[in-house]
């Protein structure tokens, strides 16, 4: 049986786990180690249920601590060239990934890793790289996208395949634009290569849904331009203007930017 819980979701920290009984596979990894054994512990795992360490992009909220877990765990990390090279430059990342324990992955070309068949595909972001990951393991398909700037035909086609998915909900926009913020971040978050909000959240979900979708989850949270409930909100509404209701057409609920979410069970 498949589990899904995140551990942080938002500029702080990015780290999101899913496990089955005998395979656990982490998906980037920014909190720091020290909260992580705390939150395993709370939760009654353990950090050698971790097998293989998937990295989205090379920002310091998803990578600062991948040298640090890779290195005490022994573990594989794996990403695309752009993103191993982007974590050598990163200045917040203190301890790097051995070489011995690079894998790279290409977007598009899918590979087994335990019990799961894992599928990169690209994601639009002002980094050096960034990928979306499709997961299938059991029968069961989930697919995470995070700091995306607009939604591709591509990612779309990826959308569709879920039964489970993680998808941003960063700004709102009207929040965004009278915000405090200076013109060229504003620019840096609204544009096609910075994040996604909360409208263009709902109409990606709406567009690519399919019927055997179950569960969404809002992830990467803006502290200062959104709020969990507004951007619940904003979702609903867009679903329930296509006649679709959260709560039984599809499950909804939103991430916490700084603290685990709790266990879900994917079935």
């Amino acid at each position: 049986m498949l589990k899904f819980i995140s551990f942080g979701s938002g500029s702080s920290g990015n780290c999101y786990f899913l496990y089955t009984d005998n395979d656990g596979l982490m998906i980037d990894a920014g909190v720091g180690v020290r909260s992580l054994k705390k939150y395993f512990r709370d939760y009654g795992l353990s950090l050698t249920q971790i097998h293989h360490l998937l990295i989205t992009h090379d920002h310091a909220d998803h990578i600062k601590c991948v040298g640090s877990i890779s290195n005490d765990l022994h573990l594989p990390v794996y990403a695309t060239q752009a993103v191993h090279e982007g974590i050598d430059r990163n200045y917040c990342v203190t301890r790097k990934v051995n070489p011995a324990d690079r894998h790279l992955l290409a977007n598009n070309e899918p590979i087994v890793l335990g019990d799961f068949k894992v599928t990169p595909f690209f994601v639009p972001h002002d980094s050096s790289d960034n990928v979306g990951y499709m997961i299938e393991t059991d029968g069961v398909t989930f697919c995470i996208i995070t700091d995306a700037g607009r939604i591709t035909e591509e990612m779309g086609g990826y959308i569709m395949q879920a039964d489970y998915l993680v998808i941003e909900a960063n700004h709102d926009r009207e929040m965004l634009m009278a915000g405090p913020y200076p013109a060229h971040l504003k620019e840096r978050i609204s544009c096609g290569t910075g994040h996604l909000s909360n409208d263009a959240c709902g109409e990606a979900i709406v567009r690519h849904m399919s019927e055997h979708l179950r569960h969404v989850w809002l992830c990467h949270l803006s502290e200062e331009n959104n709020h969990p409930e507004l951007a619940r909100k904003t979702v609903e509404a867009t679903l329930r203007s296509y006649g679709i209701v959260a709560g039984k057409d599809v499950q909804l609920d939103v991430l916490k930017r700084t603290m685990p979410t709790g266990i879900f069970t994917l079935d």
